[in-house]
C-alpha cells in the first residue's frame, strides 16, 4: 500500500468518525428535546385536570413534578408534609389525551426515584428564587424540567409567557446535580432572550407566518439546543408553524414541524460573509 492511498484511508476514516459523532450529538440534542417535551406535556395537563378536579387540595400541595417511564408521562403531586407523600399522581399515553388520563389518588409514600425527582426541582427553585444568575423577565414565568437518567441528574429551566400571542426562546438555564442531589453546575443555554411572534395572534402583510428562526452566538453553540426543540414541539402547532430554523455560525439547524425532525446543514459561505459584511456596515 502506497503512502498516498495510506494517506487517503485515514482521511476517509477521520471523516467517517466526524460524520457520526455529529450525527450522535444531534440525536442526543432531539432525544433530550422531546424527553423534556413529553414532561413539559404532562405539567401542563396534568395540573388543569388537578385544580380542576380537586380543588379542595391545593392548599395540601408542596409541589409537583412529571417524569416518562415506560412511554407513559406522568405528573406527581406531592404533599406538604416533613416526610412527603403523593397526593395525586396523573398519567397520560403519547396523545395527552384528557378523556384517557389516568387519575390515581392513593395516598402513598414517593419512590426512592420520585424522591430524587422531588428533591431536584425543590433544590433547583429554591436556587432559581436566591440567585441573581437568574434573569427574570416581567410577563414571564419558570418551567422548572428536572429529568434523571441513570446516573445523570438535571434540571431544565425554561421562559414561557404568561399570555398567548408570542413564543419565548432563551433565557433558558441548566442546573447539573451529583448522585447526592447536590448542586454541581449552573450554566445558561442562550446568552439573551428570544421572542417569536405566534401567527394565530399576529399577521406579516395580512398572511399567517408559517415558519420563524432566531440565531444562536458562539456561547450557544452550533446546533439548536433540547430547550430549543420542547419549545417548538409545545407552541409549533398553537403557532402554525410548518417549520423553524436556528442558524449558528457553522449551521442552518431546520426543524420540520410535522414530523418533528432536525436536518443540520453547513451553512453557505456567501450567508456568513453576507453578514460579516452587515456587522461592519453597522460597526462603521
Amino acid at each position: 500500500m502506497n503512502t498516498r492511498f495510506s494517506s487517503l484511508l485515514v482521511l476517509l476514516f477521520s471523516c467517517t468518525l466526524l460524520y457520526a459523532q455529529k450525527n450522535a450529538e444531534e440525536q442526543a440534542v432531539v432525544d433530550e428535546g422531546k424527553r423534556l417535551y413529553a414532561s413539559e406535556m404532562a405539567s401542563w395537563y396534568g395540573t388543569d385536570i388537578f385544580l380542576e378536579r380537586f380543588p379542595e387540595k391545593r392548599n395540601d400541595i408542596g409541589g409537583y413534578f412529571s417524569y416518562v417511564a415506560n412511554g407513559v408521562a406522568t405528573c406527581v403531586f406531592f404533599s406538604k408534609s416533613p416526610s412527603p407523600r403523593v397526593l395525586t399522581a396523573i398519567s397520560f399515553d403519547s396523545t395527552y389525551s384528557v378523556n384517557s388520563a389516568i387519575v390515581d389518588t392513593s395516598n402513598r409514600p414517593l419512590s426512592s426515584f420520585e424522591t430524587d425527582m422531588r428533591l431536584i426541582r425543590t433544590s433547583a427553585l429554591e436556587l432559581v428564587n436566591n440567585d441573581t444568575f437568574f434573569v427574570y423577565y416581567n410577563n414571564t414565568n419558570y418551567n422548572l424540567i428536572p429529568l434523571i437518567d441513570g446516573n445523570s441528574k438535571k434540571v431544565y429551566i425554561l421562559t414561557a409567557p404568561k399570555e398567548s400571542g408570542a413564543v419565548i426562546f432563551g433565557n433558558d438555564y441548566l442546573i447539573v446535580f451529583n448522585e447526592a442531589n447536590q448542586v454541581v453546575s449552573k450554566k445558561r443555554l442562550h446568552a439573551n432572550i428570544i421572542v417569536a411572534e405566534n401567527s394565530t395572534e399576529n399577521k406579516v402583510d395580512g398572511k399567517d407566518v408559517v415558519g420563524s428562526m432566531h440565531t444562536h452566538l458562539p456561547e450557544t453553540g452550533d446546533l439548536i439546543t433540547s430547550t430549543d426543540i420542547c419549545t417548538l414541539m409545545l407552541y409549533q402547532n398553537i403557532a402554525g408553524w410548518k417549520s423553524y430554523m436556528v442558524i449558528s455560525e457553522k449551521y442552518m439547524n431546520v426543524w420540520t414541524c410535522a414530523s418533528n425532525s432536525l436536518a443540520v446543514i453547513p451553512r453557505p459561505a456567501d450567508t456568513k460573509s453576507n453578514e460579516e459584511k452587515t456587522k461592519k456596515k453597522k460597526n462603521k
